[in-house]
């Protein structure tokens, strides 16, 4: 699929990774509509892109209503520019770690567990599902009639999750375990689904992680010894837009890095 001509919808596309994914779409000729909660952020966003190429909707996953409110006006954008919706990156996420039994012996939090997989599972589920129906409608492209993709965001911490990683870990691997039955719900519309896991790398939620932390897990890198950088997810972002044969996949994206059981 090109990007050019195209819609696509990103949350937590206002900072961090979904904003680098953002940018790849408009400066590539597509639109993206970007939803988040930071309508500052989303504002400072939207003036810095080529003009008409993004625009902004205030969007809590937490909440399906929010959601179809942010999903409707898409859709409505999409077809006023002339631009049909051709996927959808659900790239908000949050962190919030906590172990099972803390070093007193209690149990951690259901709300905090809650949190955790609403955002990074149900919020996916949710964003994901209201957007495919619009979609699945719109007129097949290409040699292979496809309609568009469905490209999620998982983590290392789906395989190697490490000690505090319980709910997020948990949220991550859900995403990846759920790629390939989409991408197989999905074939006979002719749309793709794909998921990246990254390991450490630049982002709003990797800013809070002390000096300590981040030192530990750079040093858990082969090569490049580096977070990675938000532009080289867009990049696979970009590639798993335009390469139809990337489909019912996770994808690496980690630097040979294998995460430590602990810091």
């Amino acid at each position: 699929m090109k990007i050019e001509g195209r819609t696509f919808v990103v949350s937590g596309g206002a900072s961090g990774l979904g904003r680098a994914t953002v940018e790849v779409i408009c400066r590539n000729g597509g639109n993206a509509a970007i939803l988040d909660m930071n309508d500052e952020a989303g504002a400072e966003l939207v003036a810095a892109l080529p003009k008409g190429s993004a625009k902004f909707f205030n969007c809590d996953v937490l909440e399906t209503d929010s959601i179809a409110a942010a999903v409707k006006g898409s859709a409505d954008w999409a077809k006023e520019s002339g631009k049909p919706l051709g996927g959808v990156i659900p790239a908000a996420g949050v962190g919030n770690p906590g172990t099972i039994l803390d070093r007193h012996g209690e149990a951690v939090s259901m709300d905090s567990v809650d949190f955790v997989l609403n955002v990074n599972l149900r919020g996916t589920i949710d964003l994901v599902r209201q957007c495919l129906v619009h979609i699945a409608k719109t007129e097949p492209q290409g040699e292979d009639g496809e309609r568009g993709v469905v490209i999620m965001v998982a983590s290392s911490a789906a395989t190697e999750g490490q000690k505090g990683q319980l709910a997020y870990a948990a949220s991550k691997g859900a995403v990846a375990a759920m790629t390939l039955p989409m991408a197989r719900d999905l074939s006979r519309y002719g749309i793709r689904a794909v998921t990246i896991a990254p390991s450490l790398f630049d982002s709003r939620m990797t800013s809070f992680m002390s000096d300590k932390v981040r030192a530990s897990l750079e040093g858990a890198m082969e090569f490049p010894r580096r977070p990675g950088k938000p532009e080289e997810f867009a990049k696979l972002v970009q590639q798993s837009i335009e390469n139809v044969m990337l489909n019912g996949t996770v994808l690496k994206l980690d630097g040979g890095m294998r995460m430590p059981s602990k810091m």
